[in-house]
């Protein structure tokens, strides 16, 4: 109480002298009162004035004494602080993101070779718990009048069901054990994903009693023919439409692969895994993806802005040599700017960090879709984020999911569509063969539709195929010799 009495003294002292003084004046001279009055108003406004004057000057030197503070401390903070990678040199960002591409390819490679492995311990165990055959008794000794009846037994012949050039992936042949039967037929082997398995053994084989060749199976025949004909490059490239609901205009195409194997063109269904099996997936992608550039070259030319998509196999996706020659094609290219590269639900959601640093490579200069989804509860912010335009969902999921209602989404059918056009991705029903389900995907608001109802894949006509590849820009033309009068020569020989 004492400090806030004596800090304010002056003005209780004021106030009771006014009002002592004032009081009498009121009463006896009124007029005085009031002069009076307001020259102490008048006083008391000079120094509030004065006073609030002052505390202003004194907070504009605070704020200065503060801006100086602080820009001493964000210039320390700067000096301690390293820049990080990204404000500094462009050659440092383009080193860490090699490093951190060749990174996720290692993690890719050591996680399938886990798989191959821990396959390969499951067969070895699975072989050693089989019991042991018993072995057989030597034939009896036959005179040698009757071993000169025998015929000698014919030299084997080549193997074909070998392709000429062998797999990538290729580990040898078991050798035979000494008192076990011959197989009849060799394994078929399985794929591994995401690599291809080792290619088959050889049709026929022998135990060290008798020499007998076995003759190949008609699978190994079948495999071989396949792959005989993918060499001879026997590949064809169809095209299927994609329309929009209800008028049916087309709006894009699907490029479908075809095999022409014993002249009977061949689904993608039957050679695709014999090709996975000799890791000729990525030769195929590569075929494909050029065939592919040249049609969308050719609806460039015509003026059309319909897209041309390609389902990309799941294995192409660890073989980086196919995506950097896909990123330099198209960046010297802008007419690729309507091609589309499609990949299954599984592989969008298993994406490491150096398929997807290749994959942001391409972005805004080609399009990606999501194909094959059999879930349909999707992520939309990272579907967007990295960069997917459409998304690829059979028509029997949408319109008959049966019992697997744990792999639909949270929203409605009908307001799918509306959900990912909000983030720019298109949801395109595919495998519609029935004319009867295309109201029903229109009373989905299904926009665009796919499927034999609408049109079957066709092929490319082979003119289109044959056009020539588009010219290189001309070079830059040489400044021609600047033309000087003969007297300014003179004057610098002078």
């Amino acid at each position: 109480m004492v400090p806030v009495l004596g800090r304010y003294a002056g003005l209780l002292a004021a106030g009771l002298l006014a009002l002592v003084v004032l009081g009498p004046l009121a009463v006896f001279v009124p007029l005085m009162s009031a002069l009076a009055l307001g020259a102490l108003a008048a006083v008391a406004a000079g120094l509030a004035q004065a006073r609030t004057t002052a505390l202003k000057a004194r907070c504009e030197k605070l704020s200065g004494e503060v801006d100086l503070l602080s820009r001493r401390l964000l210039k320390a903070e700067t000096a301690v602080v390293p820049p990080r990678p990204e404000a500094g040199d462009p050659a440092l960002r383009a080193e860490v993101q090699e490093l951190t591409v060749e990174l996720g390819l290692l993690s890719g490679i050591v996680r399938d070779l886990t798989t191959v492995v821990s396959t390969q311990d499951t067969e070895i165990a699975s072989l050693k718990a089989r019991p042991e055959p018993r072995p057989e008794p030597p034939p009896a000794a036959l005179p040698p009048a009757e071993q000169e009846r025998i015929p000698a037994p014919p030299e084997a012949e080549p193997d074909t069901a070998i392709p000429a050039s062998p797999p990538r992936v290729a580990q040898p042949a078991p050798q035979p054990v000494a008192g076990t039967r011959t197989p009849e037929a060799p394994p078929v082997p399985r794929p591994i994903p995401p690599r291809p398995a080792p290619r088959a053994a050889a049709p026929w084989s022998a135990t060290p009693l008798t020499a007998t060749p076995l003759t190949a199976t008609p699978r190994a025949d079948h495999e071989a023919e396949i792959v005989r004909a993918f060499e001879a490059d026997a590949l064809e490239i169809h095209l299927q439409p994609t329309v929009s609901l209800p008028q049916r205009k087309v709006t894009a195409y699907e490029a479908l692969a075809r095999l022409r194997v014993d002249g009977q063109l061949t689904e993608p269904e039957a050679f695709l895994p014999v090709l996975e099996r000799y890791g000729r997936t990525t030769e195929l992608d590569r075929r494909m993806l050029q065939r592919a550039a040249i049609v969308v070259r050719h609806l460039a030319r015509r003026g059309s802005e319909t897209m041309l998509t390609y389902g990309l196999s799941p294995l192409s996706l660890f073989e980086p040599g196919l995506l950097r020659e896909l990123a330099r094609t198209v960046a010297d290219d802008p007419a690729l700017a309507g091609l589309a590269i499609a990949l299954p639900q599984a592989s969008w959601q298993g994406l490491d960090g150096g398929q997807r640093g290749l994959l942001l490579s391409l972005r805004g200069r080609i399009g990606f879709s999501l194909d094959r989804a059999d879930d349909l509860r999707f992520d939309v912010a990272q579907l967007a984020g990295l960069g997917v335009g459409q998304v690829k969902v059979p028509a029997e999921l949408l319109l008959r999911p049966g019992p697997e209602r744990r792999r639909l989404s949270d929203i409605a059918i009908e307001d799918l569509a509306p959900a990912l056009a909000r983030a720019g991705i298109r949801l395109i029903a595919t495998g519609v063969a029935d004319e009867a389900d295309v109201p029903d995907l229109i009373d989905l608001d299904i926009p665009y539709a796919q499927g034999a109802a609408f049109a079957a894949p066709r092929p490319v006509r082979a003119e289109v195929l044959a056009a020539p590849p588009p010219e290189p820009p001309p070079a830059p033309a040489e400044p021609e010799p600047e033309r000087r009068p003969f007297r300014s020569v003179l004057r610098r020989a002078v």
